[in-house]
């Protein structure tokens, strides 16, 4: 073979070797976008998420009572009295409302049914169950978590008292020795409503609580036997005659006392007639979500 041959030979050689380098570049260009791609995705996905998250934890929502009412928009935040928001705060009927039409108000509305979600409220307090919605389908390892830690009320909108708050006492009692506030209660709650006592479980029960009002005020004080004390029997020996309505005063022989007044629902899950229930919990508000 002349030397033309071998030049030719060569030339086929370098030739199929630069195919060949080209080919692994374009393989690997392509995987290297594809990896970016997805990472686009999945930074998207997680960012949406976040934004979800931070939205609904400072978001009351319209209406801002929108749980009792169809919403136009809803948000989780807690509203004080006086109507302003609670930042980073979970209203726990909220959330349940939230959990009773969720493919609707999250699926649809909030996340445009791109993904499937799950919301979880973790209570630090041990005593108090965790409260999960959403979809339980995971059908994927590709499931991305946000985590905020907030605030919840659990059922403190039936608190009538909060015995660590100084309120009137009609012994003229001195708050630095004990306890004591006062609710009025009409003749007719009693028949839809319960109302009892509740006090934290690091609180003696060798201490001793009273009842009256301001014109029964020869009350005998009782020693506390447990923790959540029912009231409606007690109460409805305080009405005279006809009375209809009766301003009730509570006193605690301590200072400070760990110990609210509430009247809840005749139905109401008497298991959850705790404390710790009827006061704001810090908790772990997690949102899970994947396509």
């Amino acid at each position: 073979m002349d030397n033309n041959g071998n030049f030719t030979i060569e030339i086929l050689v370098v030739g199929m070797i630069i195919i060949l380098i080209l080919g692994i570049i374009s393989f690997a260009s392509e995987i290297s976008q594809e990896k970016i791609s997805k990472s686009v995705e999945n930074n998207n996905i997680e960012k949406t998420i976040s934004e979800v998250v931070d939205i609904l934890i400072n978001d009351p929502g319209t209406p801002i009572n929108w749980e009792d009412f169809k919403s136009q928009r809803v948000g989780l935040a807690i509203i004080n009295v006086d109507e302003t928001v609670i930042p980073n705060s979970v209203s726990y009927f909220k959330l349940l409302e939230l959990g009773r039409d969720y493919e609707n108000l999250v699926t649809k509305r909030i996340f445009n049914n791109k993904f499937h979600s799950s919301m979880e409220l973790i209570p630090y307090e041990t005593s108090i169950s965790s409260v999960k919605i959403g979809s339980n389908d995971v059908q994927t390892n590709n499931v991305f978590s946000v985590n905020r830690v907030v605030k919840c009320d659990f059922f403190k909108k039936y608190v009538i008292c909060d015995f660590l708050n100084d309120g009137k006492c009609n012994h003229n009692h001195n708050q630095k020795d004990h306890s004591c506030n006062y609710f009025k209660v009409f003749k007719g709650n009693l028949k839809k409503t319960d109302y009892y006592l509740l006090l934290d479980d690091s609180e003696k029960l060798e201490n001793k609580y009273s009842i009256d009002t301001t014109h029964f005020k020869s009350y005998n004080s009782k020693s506390i036997s447990n923790t959540n004390i029912y009231l409606n029997n007690e109460l409805k020996e305080l009405f005279e005659g006809n009375e209809t309505s009766s301003v009730v005063f509570i006193h605690f022989d301590k200072k400070d006392t760990k110990a609210v007044l509430v009247g809840v629902p005749k139905d109401f899950d008497k298991s959850k007639l705790k404390y710790n229930y009827f006061t704001t919990q810090t908790c772990d508000f997690v949102i899970k979500a994947w396509s």
